[in-house]
């Protein structure tokens, strides 16, 4: 179920000819409150279970199947002029993710979360979007990106970045050792680090355009 919607959100999304706001709204609507009950019900959860150990198990390939419909949900958001409980979800309840990212859940979930909360802080209004400048005075979008933004900054300010693996073991064409001659060192996983100090600096950036005083800034 979750694959054929997450199918169908992508492909409305493709087509071109097809009025994109009426579809979503008429596919989503009445899903609504299911779908923030699933993002509830799935990512509020005991990870640390031997049913996540491997990245091969139905439980991982179910958390990797609701992730591609949150990306899905996402990148539907600007077509409709108020978007749905379900596509403002991650935003607002993001610490559940936050939480996920630092439990053992297999490295290929937490790599594929670090990527959808890089797209999350990139994202832009429906109105700059249309526009091409950026502006975070469009509500709900500044609520929900200031929502992610203190929940990122609380999570920072304790150690969840220490507890975020940076490398897992590099896999190669043919082998999951290095080719001879590779000068690698630590194996550290740069897309991933580089996801990480990006969502940590624009969640510094939305805070600061919307902080009131300057002690909270500081």
């Amino acid at each position: 179920c979750l694959c054929t919607l997450t199918a169908i959100v992508r492909e409305t999304l493709k087509d071109a000819a097809l009025p994109k706001a009426g579809v979503l709204k008429k596919v989503l609507a009445p899903l609504d409150a299911v779908l923030e009950g699933f993002y509830n019900a799935i990512l509020f959860h005991h990870f640390d279970s031997h049913h996540y150990t491997s990245p091969y198990s139905e439980a991982t390939n179910n958390l990797i199947s609701f992730t591609d419909l949150l990306e899905a949900l996402l990148a539907s958001r600007n077509e409709l002029e108020l978007p749905l409980r379900c596509q403002r979800v991650l935003f607002l309840k993001v610490s559940y993710v936050l939480n996920l990212i630092s439990s053992s859940v297999p490295y290929v979930i937490k790599k594929k979360l670090i990527l959808l909360l890089k797209k999350c802080v990139l994202h832009k209004s429906r109105e700059d979007a249309k526009s091409g400048s950026v502006s975070l005075q469009t509500p709900p979008f500044s609520e929900d990106m200031l929502a992610l933004s203190n929940a990122v900054l609380q999570v920072v300010n304790l150690p969840w970045l220490n507890q975020i693996p940076l490398a897992e073991k590099c896999s190669y064409f043919g082998s999951s050792e290095p080719a001879p001659g590779d000068e690698t060192q630590g194996g550290s996983d740069q897309t991933v680090l580089r996801a990480l100090s990006l969502i940590v600096l624009k969640a510094l950036e939305f805070k600061i355009h919307n902080s009131a005083s300057e002690a909270e800034i500081k």
